[in-house]
Formats: C-alpha cells, sequence, structure tokens
C-alpha cells in the first residue's frame, strides 16, 4: 500500500493524560498566564505516526468545532483546554493562523526551538480546516496539539543534540518512524524542500508533518478500494493540493 495505515490522531502520549499536557491542559499555566511551557520533554518510545497509540484503522472523527458561541456544548466547560481556548480565541470562537502563533509562542510549545513561523500555522489549521474558514474551533484545537505532541516526540528522538534541526538521513528515519512508505525519490524531494544548509529545523519538520499528513488523508478519503491509486478530477486536486 502506497500511504500507511492509520487513522485519527491516536491516543495521548506516554505519560501524558487524556487532555493536554502535563501540568496545566498544554504543560503550563492556565488562562490569564500565558508564560508556561506547553509540552516540555518528551521521552519514551515512538507509536502510532501521529504519536498516539498504534489504531486499528479506519479515520477518526476531526470534529469541525461545535456551531453557535464558542463552538461547544455546555459540557466543554468542564474540559481543562476550554479555558486555555477561549482565552486565545476571536470573538467568532474560532482561532485563526496569528491567534494559533501567538497561543503557541507565548506558551512555549516549541520550548528552545525557534517558534513557529506564521506559514506554518496557517497549514496547521488548513489540515484539519474542512469548511475552508481559514480557522479553527474548539474539537480541531485539541486534535492540533494531539498531533504536535507525537511529531514533537518524534522530532526530540533524532535531534539528540538539542540542536533544533535534524540531518537529511534523520528526517528520513523520522518519516519512515511515523509509518510512510514512500519512494527514495520522494524522499528526497521532500528533505531538498525542507532542509537549510543541510539541516531540517523544527519548524520546517512540523510544516512536512503537516502536509504529510494532510496530502496523505485526501489521498486515502479518494482511494475507496485501499489500492495506493485513485483517479483525481483537476479541480479536485487543486482543491487538495494547493488548501494546503
Amino acid at each position: 500500500m502506497a500511504y500507511p495505515g492509520y487513522g485519527g490522531y491516536g491516543g495521548p502520549m506516554p505519560g501524558m493524560p487524556p487532555q493536554g499536557m502535563p501540568g496545566g491542559p498544554m504543560g503550563g499555566p492556565m488562562p490569564g498566564q500565558m508564560g508556561g511551557h506547553m509540552g516540555g520533554s518528551m521521552g519514551g518510545q515512538m507509536v502510532g505516526p501521529m504519536g498516539g497509540q498504534q489504531p486499528q484503522g479506519g479515520y477518526g472523527s476531526y470534529g469541525g468545532g461545535y456551531p453557535g458561541g464558542f463552538g461547544a456544548p455546555p459540557a466543554a466547560s468542564n474540559d481543562p483546554m476550554w479555558g486555555y481556548f477561549t482565552a486565545i480565541a476571536g470573538q467568532d470562537g474560532e482561532v485563526d493562523a496569528e491567534e494559533l502563533q501567538r497561543c503557541l509562542t507565548q506558551a512555549g510549545f516549541t520550548g528552545s526551538y525557534n517558534p513557529f513561523s506564521l506559514e506554518t500555522c496557517r497549514i496547521m489549521i488548513a489540515m484539519l480546516d474542512r469548511d475552508y474558514t481559514g480557522k479553527m474551533g474548539f474539537n480541531e484545537f485539541k486534535d492540533l496539539f494531539k498531533a504536535l505532541s507525537g511529531w514533537k516526540q518524534n522530532f526530540m528522538m533524532f535531534d539528540q543534540d538539542r540542536s533544533g534541526t535534524v540531518e537529511p538521513h534523520e528526517m528520513s528515519q523520522a518519516i519512515n518512524a511515523m509509518g510512510y512508505h514512500i519512494s527514495p525519490q520522494a524522499l528526497n524531494a521532500i528533505i531538498k524542500r525542507y532542509n537549510k544548509g543541510g539541516r531540517i529545523y523544527f519548524d520546517d519538520y512540523v510544516a512536512c508533518c503537516v502536509k504529510l499528513r494532510t496530502l496523505t488523508d485526501n489521498f486515502r478519503r479518494r482511494d475507496t478500494m485501499q489500492q495506493g491509486s485513485v483517479t483525481f478530477p483537476y479541480d479536485d486536486f487543486i482543491l487538495c493540493t494547493m488548501a494546503i
């Protein structure tokens, strides 16, 4: 099969509570104290392709933001991440790329690594943005952090010196560790696209993970026979590739 057999985002990382990360909902203080550290040190072994437990096939539910108000039913108020979400969401109850970038930077998710660029934050949102609004609701917000946690753990497995970069051959190993089965030619094209001076930085690594995830999902939804090949109408192909 031309793509990894995974579904949804899997479960939480080893040592993490079911919601969010150790400490507060993002590994730091609660809303109003944005200077905390999101995600801390992520030891342990690599598990599923997106950082969760190895799934049993099929697609998980992405959520799309609940309709009305801040996009959640009353039960969401009991979720430890709900207060954090409402602290950064706009008046429309959703998070756009600039709000997401500010959240990730102020909360210190990247730790000693360079903060995420605005472009990377845009494609993070596009990964979960099924209605093409350029924003994400509460469910999508939680799904994103599950994915980011897994990607960060995977990156840190190969960034042994904590330089914030990995070498091209380590990038290939990281992609394989996430369960992607792609040709050497495709791997080489990915590495050429995302390396800077022969190294891949964390921001570029996450951007690569987002595109791999999204394009694979788009392909797999259309490959209903699970044959590893699919015919795309031109407009559908443009929509799948240009939106991310």
